[in-house]
C-alpha cells in the first residue's frame, strides 16, 4: 500500500482486554449460580481415577508410554498433556 491510499484510511482498534474479559463473564453467567469449581475438580479427579483403574499389565505399560510422551496427562496436578 502506497501512502497516498493509507492516509484515507480510517483507523479502527479493539480493545481485547475488554473483550476477554466480557467473555469470560459470559461463560460464568451460563454456568450459572449452582456451579461448584471445587466439586467440578473434584468429579474430574474421581473419573480419572476410575477411567485409568484395574488396567492389566499390558494396558498399564500402553498407558505409561502413552503419558511418557505427553499424549494423555499424568498424575500431576492440572494433568494437562506436554503437547
Amino acid at each position: 500500500m502506497n501512502q497516498d491510499n493509507a492516509s484515507g484510511l480510517t483507523p479502527f482498534t479493539i480493545d481485547l482486554t475488554f473483550e476477554e474479559a466480557r467473555r469470560r463473564a459470559e461463560v460464568v453467567a451460563a454456568l450459572g449460580p449452582d456451579w461448584d469449581p471445587a466439586a467440578a475438580l473434584r468429579d474430574e479427579e474421581q473419573a480419572h481415577a476410575l477411567l485409568y483403574s484395574g488396567l492389566d499389565a499390558e494396558q498399564q505399560r500402553t498407558y505409561d508410554l502413552l503419558v511418557a510422551a505427553g499424549v494423555l496427562p499424568g498424575e500431576e496436578p492440572g494433568r494437562a498433556t506436554a503437547h
